[in-house]
């Protein structure tokens, strides 16, 4: 029976604990020691929020170390443990400084400069002692606040962000709160309240201060990450994209989105083939001619086009784009119809683009010109080109040719496969005649290498196909998953003709879009799998558009969408107006927050009020009530004067209000009595006797 009854008592021990350890971070605190453990478990908390983002990136020893260092911190707080000795600390400076020289072999820089900055915030934690330490951690913290915002801009890295001020401030307040502590509530209330006046002001530096064009958040010579299409192809690049759920870009059609098989985003034409690996042609044998492109009026399509930074030089279009006019970073075509800006793609743009879904492209091609589109390697896929001369002895013109291959993909036993095997040396021989397994890049490569043998011009393009349109916000989401490669074969009076030679073995890859088909061969990534379930698919869709409204209205707020800004206002978009503008929100700004700062405050005395209130009613009613008269004088007349019904509550109210007046728990009256009395005198009906 008694150790029945202690298990019994466990839970309620626990429970108080921890009330009372609940009770220690809301409640003022009049010691000194329990007020400065209460500000360093707060600080410890803000800390993991801001340390937290750098994990993804910081070299595994780094955010072990991290991660070390801030738990003993931890334990030494809760246990009040004595902190290691100054000398101490100098050996645990030294090696960490030693390992991120060793890791990088420099000290600064983006990646460098943040490891040692969050090393050195670990390091600070066990040695804060006075109150002076405690603001050197907080300001290192708002420091690497900024540093997150080199690696990325995203709305949870935004959100995080204001979390952590939030909370740095919190213990700013506490920890300057000399003569006396006080609630949570009322310094959550203080920092909220400072929160709240400086959104004004945010707002106002966002939109009129001056924008650069150059990035801000960037460092000479930091390493970008580079995801998405290659300007080369090699059986298999392609095929590893599909595992990245990342987003290429976005693109908002003005109108009615063309049908998906129409969705052909050009991106890098391939045309050298080294016997396994396709790249562009880095020099012609002969000069080629203008692009001439001629195109069908009615198959117009506007649209806007958000590009995520791929730190290349490819602007991705339908087909065939016109060159976009006004369009930032001074978009040109190529002489292969290839969209590409003056620079690379270091930050997330928007371009406005024209396309025409049914064209005509490179009439006006010339044997010459067309001969580098015949190169095959020597000692290469020896089966393929006999294989090439059986059909083209059955085929007597190009086109002919063209059908005769497809043909041979639709009935040789060929099947689409997300997961092909490894090829070897002669890879088209293996695709076509051993494995017949293969992923886009195998088609279209193999189809090439068949019409150059046949002496028809031909080559590789790659670039996106497809998306999947977002029912929340209408844009239109192309991922790296949706990467694709085709051909295009030059006809005599048709010019290049775009050949999908995968819509032959899979049309369901483009009729239903790459998701459908990595679901059917169970390799679909898992933020792509969940379209089956209908409710983490409505929660996908939310959060993208959500990300994409950040993307659109925030990080996507340039110097050229500013300056339209004020074109619409009527102002003229220099840096002279933009001062001004700017010079005269501040001020207003800073004067209506100086006349709510400096606005003579009464003092509110909520007891005194409902006292008031409560004569009030009784004099209504008939009852003379007499302004220097107290609760319990008071008390004692109703006795005599009132109506006998109308009496417990009278006694109920004043017995409250004598309570909370003259008691020593009168400093600070809890806002749920002052409700309750509230109540009580909401419902009181005085009645004279």
């Amino acid at each position: 029976m008694a150790a029945n009854a202690s298990l019994r008592m466990r839970p309620r021990r626990v429970w108080r604990a921890l009330r009372e350890a609940a009770g220690g971070f809301v409640q003022p605190q009049v010691s000194s020691a329990a007020r400065e453990r209460r500000d360093n478990l707060v600080l410890l908390a803000a800390v993991a929020v801001v340390a937290a983002p750098h994990f993804e990136h910081l070299p595994w020893w780094a955010a072990s170390l991290v991660l070390l260092l801030w738990v003993w911190r931890l334990w030494l707080t809760l246990s009040r443990g004595s902190l290691p000795g100054r000398f101490a600390m100098l050996p645990l400076l030294a090696g960490a400084a030693g390992a991120v020289w060793l890791q990088h072999g420099t000290l600064l820089g983006r990646d460098a400069g943040v490891t040692f900055l969050l090393l050195l915030m670990g390091l600070k934690l066990l040695e804060m002692r006075a109150r002076r330490d405690v603001f050197v951690v907080i300001f290192l913290c708002f420091f690497v606040l900024l540093t997150q915002f080199l690696f990325s801009q995203s709305l949870p890295i935004a959100a995080l962000t204001v979390v952590a001020a939030l909370l740095l401030f919190f213990v700013l307040v506490s920890v300057n709160l000399v003569d006396a502590d006080q609630s949570a509530g009322r310094k959550a209330r203080l920092v909220g309240a400072v929160f709240v006046k400086s959104l004004p002001l945010a707002a106002a530096m966002f939109v009129l201060f001056p924008r650069v064009s150059a990035p801000l958040w960037g460092l000479p010579g930091d390493a970008h990450s580079r995801t998405g299409l290659s300007d080369s192809m090699s059986p298999g690049s392609i095929n590893r994209l599909l595992q990245s759920s990342e987003i290429a870009f976005r693109v908002q059609f003005d109108g009615t989105p063309p049908p998906n098989e129409r969705l052909y985003w050009r991106g890098p034409v391939l045309g050298h083939y080294g016997g396994r690996t396709w790249t562009a042609l880095r020099s012609r044998s002969a000069p080629p001619p203008p692009l001439a492109l001629t195109a069908d009026a009615a198959s117009a399509v506007d649209y806007t086009v958000t590009l995520e930074p791929h730190l290349r030089d490819w602007l991705f279009a339908l087909e065939m784009p016109a060159l976009p006019a006004g369009a930032p970073l001074a978009p040109r075509l190529t002489d292969d119809a290839q969209l590409v800006a003056s620079q690379l793609i270091t930050d997330r743009i928007r371009y406005r683009v024209r396309s025409y879904t049914r064209f005509a492209m490179g009439l006006n091609e010339t044997p010459a010109s067309l001969a580098d589109w015949l190169q095959l390697p020597p000692g290469y896929n020896p089966r393929t080109l006999q294989l090439a001369a059986r059909l083209r002895a059955a085929a007597a013109d190009p086109t002919a040719r063209v059908d005769a291959v497809l043909d041979h993909f639709r009935s040789g036993g060929y099947r689409y496969t997300l997961a092909p095997p490894l090829l070897g040396r002669d890879a088209i021989d293996e695709f076509l005649f051993d494995t017949r397994l293969g992923f886009c890049e195998h088609y279209a490569a193999a189809f090439v290498v068949l019409m150059r043998a046949m002496d028809v011009p031909a080559r590789v393009v790659t670039g996106y196909q497809g998306g999947e349109i977002n029912p929340i916000d209408g844009f239109l989401t192309v991922r790296q998953s949706d990467a694709h490669a085709w051909a295009e074969v030059w006809l005599a009076g048709r010019g290049w003709v775009r050949v999908d030679p995968t819509a032959v073995v899979a049309p369901v890859r483009l009729q239903a879009g790459a998701a459908e088909a990595a679901r059917e061969q169970r390799v679909a990534p898992l933020v792509l799998d969940v379209g089956r379930i209908d409710w983490l698919r409505r929660l996908r869709f939310n959060w993208e558009a959500l990300e994409n409204a950040w993307n659109q209205w925030v990080l996507s707020y340039s110097a050229e969408r500013q300056r339209e800004l004020l074109q619409r206002l009527g102002l003229d978009p220099d840096w002279r107006t933009l001062g001004w503008l700017f010079a005269a929100a501040l001020l207003a700004l800073l004067a209506v927050l100086a006349a709510f700062s400096l606005r003579h405050r009464v003092e509110r005395d909520p007891l005194a009020e409902l006292f008031d209130r409560f004569r009030a009613r009784l004099a209504a009613a008939g009852v003379n009530v007499q302004p220097s008269e107290g609760p319990r004088a008071l008390a004692q007349r109703l006795e005599r004067e009132l109506a006998a019904e109308a009496l417990p509550r009278a006694r109920e109210i004043l017995h409250a209000i004598e309570r909370w007046r003259y008691s020593r728990s009168s400093v600070s009256v809890p806002p749920a009595a002052v409700r309750q009395l509230r109540r009580a005198l909401r419902s009181f009906r005085p009645r004279a006797a």
